[in-house]
């Protein structure tokens, strides 16, 4: 259960769904009910099978490419790092395109609530955690971005605008600590 809550945290802000709540926002603005529902379990669906099919290859990749953990932790806590830098100094994250009947899959499934941070987060807590701990935090995490979104109307209401950036920019935050500990470690790893 540990395991579990250790793996949870990192994920959670790595999937980040209340920083993308303002971009599910925007871009199903004007869509009836019905259609927003599907671009939501849309969205869910791509994410967990993309992160999930990236848990199963990613490993196998490194080790025909010569990757060590150390490599991996060194570049993916670069990467986090340079991912929060974005979140905490851009207004917002980019929008990619708004082609509602693949808004679910692209942008929101992958890359925003499925992508860099989740892949590098995710590889690194398999190897610091194990498989079943990372599989089972991933896919609770994407479940509770499907909350939030499903609740966007409310949460919007409540926190407004300055209250959903704030929210984003404070993840950005953690997340950036997540990745200097990760780089942290990966450095340890090759002076150990």
């Amino acid at each position: 259960m540990r395991e579990f809550w250790l793996c949870f945290v990192p994920l959670f802000v790595a999937v980040d769904a209340l920083g993308t709540l303002p971009i599910f926002i925007s871009l199903t603005a004007g869509l009836e009910r019905a259609r927003v529902r599907r671009i939501i379990w849309q969205s869910l669906l791509t994410a967990t099978v993309v992160a999930l099919a990236f848990l199963g290859v990613g490993k196998g990749i490194f080790a025909l490419l010569g990757i060590t953990v150390a490599d991996f932790m060194i570049a993916g806590g670069a990467l986090l790092f340079l991912l929060s830098l974005r979140g905490l100094l851009a207004g917002e994250r980019e929008h990619f395109f708004e082609n509602h009947e693949t808004l679910g899959a692209v942008p929101l499934g992958v890359p925003l609530l499925a992508g860099p941070a989740v892949f590098t987060t995710s590889l690194l807590l398999v190897d610091e955690y194990g498989l079943i701990p990372t599989v089972l935090a991933t896919i609770a995490n994407i479940l509770i971005a499907g909350v939030v979104f499903w609740a966007s109307d409310s949460i919007n209401r409540v926190l407004g605008e300055s209250g959903m950036r704030t929210l984003s920019k404070i993840a950005s935050l953690i997340l950036a600590a997540i990745a200097v500990m990760i780089v942290r470690k990966g450095i340890m790893s090759y002076l150990g």
